[in-house]
């Protein structure tokens, strides 16, 4: 549908009525309690922990006039599951969990990159503007445009270049530096010509950004990452508060197949309950990480070490909280923390090659979000990036040990690049 209907939800958040309802008292509730309690109106047994439903077909009523035909049913999800490709119990546990979290009625896909596919499916833009930012975005857009014959505008062009029903996409914070942009100022460009907003707050999960206060159409997360938490499910996520949008995509998801499965969507009910711990910590951890790197790098004429040695393998430190002229915008769209991911750009694509394997807690590999710290020479998954460049994934563990591994790791490239040991003295004198 090239112009997709304008009517928002009711109170912004039910786009449909299942059976039976939420407690109207649990709207009332912070975040961390909808976290635990959202689904509580799904449970029909005593477990305490909800089981894992792995069904794909589920039996209908056995008394004939309890039998609805499809024709006859209200809305486009119920809670009387009927194939698996539609709706399951445990899927759709996990959207009753997201959508006070994201503050919209929530669908959920079997990846990230299968619900960015599936909201440009249904809203079909002629033109789409995007600036840098997560390869995988940029390949779902080329095969977008290679099916439909749109194209691409740099996401600072002129507000005069878009069209009623083009969508501005925006990624912040921005893979693979953490640093921000501001929803505020695109949703408004946006807006102004008639196209919408599509946000992908990814790097900034529920408790540290709310993109729907700040105008987005369309909110996307790859859940895989910040919802799951874990490095162990794939997971997408689709929110809006236009009533015919979210019917449409659930109708399209049906024909699409790109469903949760049942494990994964019981293992996303497991993480959202601890979603706001672990972001609280993850981010603030990463703050305290870029602070000591960002002053260590501004100590580097002043004789100190460490900053010395610092300096003279790292070149920069990327992250929202360095983005000190853009506070007054920014301190407000993300109030809580500036999110655990952040990027270090090395003085030499040697040293960047050969920093990962000199620590000791942070795992060398691709994806983000999970409680264990990992580190990426960011050119082993994305052809785009300057090859000197890592990305910094901050997990659980103690900052005070993240930052004598990441030190100990800076003093062993120093060491090797210089010839000297750790006091400064030449080896072997």
């Amino acid at each position: 549908m090239a112009n997709p209907p304008n009517g928002i939800v009711a109170n912004g958040i039910e786009a449909h009525s299942s059976e039976p309802q939420p407690t109207p008292s649990l709207r009332k509730w912070s975040a961390a309690t909808q976290a635990i309690h959202a689904d509580d109106h799904l449970n029909r047994i005593e477990d305490v922990a909800p089981p894992v439903h792995v069904a794909t077909t589920f039996r209908y009523h056995d008394d004939p006039d309890q039998l609805i035909p499809s024709t006859d049913l209200e809305g486009s999800l119920s809670d009387r599951h009927i194939y698996s490709r539609h709706t399951a119990p445990t899927t759709t546990r996990l959207e009753a969990l997201l959508t006070p979290l994201l503050l919209a009625p929530t669908l959920t896909y079997s990846s990230g990159l299968s619900a960015l596919h599936a909201a440009y499916v249904f809203l079909r833009p002629r033109r789409i503007a995007i600036t840098a930012g997560y390869h995988g975005a940029h390949a779902v857009l080329k095969l977008h445009c290679r099916l439909t014959g749109a194209t691409l505008l740099p996401l600072s062009c002129p507000a005069e270049d878009l069209h009623p029903g083009d969508v501005v996409h925006l990624e912040t914070p921005l893979n693979p530096t953490g640093e921000a942009l501001s929803i505020e100022h695109y949703a408004a460009k946006a807006h102004s010509r008639g196209a919408y907003l599509l946000v992908d707050s990814t790097f900034a999960p529920p408790g540290l950004q709310e993109p729907f206060r700040w105008g987005a159409d369309v909110v996307m997360h790859s859940g895989t990452k910040y919802l799951g938490g874990h490095s162990d499910l794939l997971c997408g996520v689709l929110a809006t508060r236009r009533e015919e949008w979210y019917k449409g995509l659930a109708e399209e998801r049906a024909v699409l197949g790109s469903v949760m499965g049942g494990l994964e969507g019981w293992l996303g009910v497991r993480s959202l309950r601890t979603l706001e711990v672990r972001v609280k910590r993850q981010s603030e951890n990463a703050g305290k990480l870029v602070q000591w790197l960002d002053a260590l790098l501004r100590r580097r004429e002043s004789g100190d070490h460490e900053g010395e040695v610092v300096s003279g393998v790292v070149a920069s430190v990327q992250h929202a909280s360095l983005q000190r002229k853009d506070m007054g915008w920014l301190s407000e769209q993300m109030p809580n923390g500036f999110g655990p991911v952040f990027a270090i750009s090395m003085r030499s694509e040697r040293l960047a090659r050969r920093l990962p394997s000199k620590l000791e807690l942070f795992h060398h590999a691709t994806s983000l979000g999970g409680v264990e710290s990992l580190i990426e020479w960011r050119t082993m998954s994305d052809t785009t990036v300057d090859t000197r460049l890592l990305r910094v994934s901050v997990g659980l563990e103690s900052w005070e040990d993240l930052r004598d591994d990441m030190m100990q790791g800076f003093r062993a490239l120093w060491k090797e690049e210089n010839g000297k040991d750790d006091g400064g003295k030449e080896n072997g004198t």
